[in-house]
């Protein structure tokens, strides 16, 4: 059993809602961990649009993804879970993607019931596999995780294409097939939440997408309803977005950052985040001997 997971697990077995920032790089997760959260979540958006420049449709795969998984361990100490979209394929597919994400100390893993390619769960025509495959994986990736005791998040875009009573349906058939959480994608209104989480069907998970199709909601009143992890899959990455573009058009149009400098990190707070002082003691006490 790896110790990620455990904590992971006592994190969840206490009262309360659990709150997780989205990141996709190693610097996120960095800032994460320096915030003081217990737990942060990889997003597949995340992971694409800031390691790849790319749109969340399924254009990455599982080497990829790993990869950006690697590159976060190598770093940051906090616990993982890993948006793992479909799985990239079937059950086969599914003990591959499992065995490596425990191999890398990943504390949980979200898989998802979309047809391949799959599109961000936001985005239009998004459309979901039949229910015994969907089932088929979850059952797959709980049988392959062992005695690891990795988290097993089952997701369900089903609510978009073919309403929320289908999408309850799946979750209950998710938690049968033994999945430790239930995230039900694509709730367009707090009634709707309130439902899924007074279905009684198991722990709910649920992601605050700003600008999405979901109702936007504080910690506070997502507790109130039931939930208990909340994620917020690519708010950092869009923040990002939007300053680096502002910060661009104004360094190309004026040539001079000074005005800029209560708005950024110093060198020494950045190289800080980074690890330079370990780095530099590792190198002095080599050097001494």
């Amino acid at each position: 059993m790896n110790k990620c997971s455990q904590k992971l697990r006592h994190l969840f077995s206490q009262p309360g809602l659990v709150i997780a920032p989205g990141a996709g790089t190693p610097i996120e997760v960095l800032l994460a961990q320096d915030a003081g959260f217990a737990v942060a979540y990889l997003g597949g958006y995340a992971i694409a649009s800031s390691r790849y420049g790319l749109p969340d449709i399924g254009l990455l795969g599982l080497n990829e993804v790993v990869e950006a998984v690697r590159t976060v361990r190598d770093v940051a100490e906090i616990p993982l879970i890993v948006d793992c979209d479909t799985a990239y394929g079937d059950v086969a597919n599914v003990k591959r993607l499992v065995a490596q994400m425990e191999i890398m100390g990943v504390a949980g893993i979200q898989i998802e019931d979309q047809l391949a390619p799959k599109k961000c769960g936001h985005m239009p025509g998004t459309a979901v596999e039949p229910r015994e495959v969907a089932v088929r994986k979850v059952r797959a990736a709980v049988a392959a995780r062992g005695e690891s005791a990795m988290l097993i998040i089952a997701r369900t875009d089903a609510r978009l294409s073919l309403g929320l009573d289908e999408a309850l349906i799946r979750a209950r058939l998710f938690m049968d097939a033994g999945a430790d959480m239930i995230f039900v994608s694509g709730l367009t209104t707090i009634e709707e939440m309130k439902t899924i989480c007074d279905a009684g069907i198991g722990p709910q998970m649920v992601a605050m997408t700003e600008t999405g199709v979901s109702p936007l909601l504080s910690a506070d009143e997502l507790r109130e309803i039931g939930f208990k992890f909340v994620v917020w899959p690519s708010a950092a990455l869009r923040i990002a977005v939007h300053q680096i573009s502002i910060f661009f058009a104004e360094l190309r149009s004026t040539g001079d950052s000074r005005s800029w400098l209560n708005r950024m990190a110093s060198l020494k707070e950045t190289n800080s985040l980074l690890g330079l002082e370990r780095v530099l003691s590792f190198e002095n006490c080599v050097a001494e001997k």
